[in-house]
């Protein structure tokens, strides 16, 4: 008998409800400093009463310097603990856990927030924003302390777990890419240079949080970029990182500055099962190939595909994004029996939303406006 994705799952220290996790997703109802609110206690809290097993909050940064974009949670400063316990204490009342996304936007920091340009592996072109500068050593030291400082603050906030993000283009991934990442010292060329950030990071957290709390990591399968990390890539650096003390590994896929071509076709477009699930083949090679805990996100909107997946033993957790913000209730409404594949239509249309700051839902639920 296979193992159902609705019965509850341990990774490390970590046990879930179930198999399914929110995965993070910038919310736009932090305040300007980055401290919690009511309203993201809400939207997360909603998230655990709608049977999600481990709600990770939109990426909080661990220093000014990191911060993305406007209203986004931070974890940078002591003055935070108080809302991130009001998180942890709104997702553990609705029966869930919570994990930090511990990250730092690097080059693609939001500058009119930070205050200053944005600073990464090698500069890069970002248009309507200042030249970057190249991070210096003492930098990467700065920002190690800052993940540590994260880190203590989510267990100090009642956090059960914390994720390094290593993904989505932001600063560590931008020292895994080959495309961002043109270093001559020991922090660039090699595979084994690129990735020396990454590990300093989960070795600066482990540390900071001991053996047992549970670390997880997030990586791309891939950049979907010419010359960018590539799964071959991404299978090292999991290996690298699962010794260095990550519990386990979410996988993603492409960059905050991908072109819409250069994503897989389905992204925009899930139809069918076989749209579903866009990184299953690195998945498979993953567990194949390393063979720790992988949690998968990217168009999983069925829970056949997402009991098929686990039933492979191609994932020990399924990520979801998109398909919560239009049915915050939607693993419960599947573990109730209504099977129906998720209402989310994958049009993106929720980030006007976000951006205009008029609050984190889906406009086409609303008729705001309408689906293709």
């Amino acid at each position: 008998m296979s193992a159902s994705i609705f019965a509850p799952v341990r990774i490390g220290n970590l046990e879930s409800p179930n198999r399914f996790v929110r995965s993070a997703t910038w919310e736009g109802l932090a305040t300007d400093e980055g401290m919690a609110t009511p309203a993201l206690a809400d939207v997360l809290g909603e998230l655990a009463r709608g049977g999600v097993g481990v709600v990770i909050p939109g990426h909080a940064y661990v220093e000014k310097r990191g911060q993305a974009g406007p209203r986004q949670l931070g974890i940078h400063d002591d003055a935070c603990i108080p809302g991130l316990r009001m998180l942890a204490d709104a997702v553990h009342a609705g029966g869930g856990r919570i994990v930090a996304q511990l990250a730092h936007a690097g080059g693609l920091a939001h500058t009119p927030a930070t205050g200053e340009p944005g600073m990464t592996a090698t500069p890069f072109e970002r248009e309507g924003f200042p030249p970057m500068r190249e991070m210096t050593e003492a930098d990467l030291d700065e920002v190690m302390a800052a993940l540590a400082a994260a880190a203590r603050r989510a267990v100090q906030a009642g956090f059960d777990g914390v994720q390094v993000h290593g993904a989505h283009g932001y600063l560590l991934s931008q020292f895994l890419s080959p495309a961002r990442n043109r270093r001559t010292d020991r922090f660039g060329g090699s595979l084994e240079n690129r990735m020396r950030p990454l590990l300093m990071a989960v070795r600066a957290v482990r540390e900071a949080v001991g053996p047992s709390f549970p670390v997880w990591v997030k990586l791309n399968s891939s950049d979907f970029m010419d010359g960018g990390f590539e799964v071959d890539d991404m299978l090292e650096a999991a290996r690298q990182a699962v010794a260095a003390g990550v519990d386990a590994v979410e996988m993603s896929g492409g960059t905050a500055m991908n072109p819409p071509n250069r994503m897989p076709a389905r992204v925009t477009r899930i139809r069918k099962p076989e749209d579903e699930a866009w990184y299953r083949e690195a998945a498979r090679r993953f567990k194949a190939e390393v063979g720790a805990p992988l949690i998968l996100v990217g168009g999983i909107r069925t829970p056949q595909v997402a009991q098929q997946l686990v039933d492979a033993g191609t994932v020990d957790m399924l990520s979801l994004c998109r398909p919560l913000i239009r049915e915050p209730g939607l693993v419960r409404r599947w573990a109730e029996g209504d099977d129906a594949r998720a209402a989310c239509i994958s049009c993106n249309k929720c980030y006007a939303p976000l951006r205009e700051n008029r609050g984190f839902y889906c406009p086409v639920a609303r008729g705001e406006v309408a689906g293709e």
